[in-house]
């Protein structure tokens, strides 16, 4: 029983990452498109997760920032920490920290945090580029970011799932920044 219930997470998250390659494959472009663009004229890329998602966050950063999968110049990216005791809001940290041309990557599985939300607005009236990195269908951020913003809407309901899914499309980001900022790895 127990076996076949662990079995059946893995065919579960198997089957979603199966299916959201079809769903996710231009947002995941387009988020790409934009962080290269905010990037090579010289713009950063705050990011900010809620919940577990803040790990996720911080993981991103620290490829940006370090490497993912090869060696190249570290890019501008800071994980911002979502409100938490003592701590300033995170609206109000996208109002001090962003620049125009800069970029907002907000992770949201669930789609109910009212604190990204807020930074959306803030990053909004800033002329920040928001991602939105969600679960569900995503229909609450797509009534919030404007047509130039991207939307990555993770098509499942648990959030297990869905973080799960999240970070395989934060791989692909990053994968995808340095192939367009690098090139082609050789195979050698």
């Amino acid at each position: 029983m127990l076996e076949q219930r662990i079995q059946q997470q893995f065919f579960e998250s198997a089957d979603l990452k199966y299916h959201a390659a079809e769903v996710l494959v231009r947002p995941v472009a387009e988020a790409v498109q934009a962080v290269v663009a905010g990037f090579t004229a010289g713009g950063r890329l705050l990011v900010a997760g809620s919940g577990p998602a803040a790990g996720l966050a911080q993981v991103l950063v620290a490829q940006l920032l370090g490497r993912f999968e090869r060696d190249r110049p570290g890019l501008a990216a800071m994980a911002l920490p979502v409100e938490a005791p003592g701590e300033l809001p995170l609206a109000r940290q996208v109002d001090t920290l962003g620049q125009p041309g800069d970029l907002l990557l907000l992770i949201d599985p669930d789609g109910e945090s009212d604190a990204l939300r807020s930074a959306a607005f803030a990053a909004l009236d800033k002329d920040m580029t928001v991602i939105a990195l969600a679960g569900r269908s995503g229909s609450l951020w797509r009534e919030v970011l404007g047509e130039t913003d991207v939307v990555v809407a993770v098509p499942h309901e648990r959030r297990a799932r869905v973080l799960e899914a999240q970070l395989l499309v934060l791989h692909c980001l990053c994968d995808a920044i340095d192939l367009q900022l690098l090139g082609e790895q050789d195979s050698a």
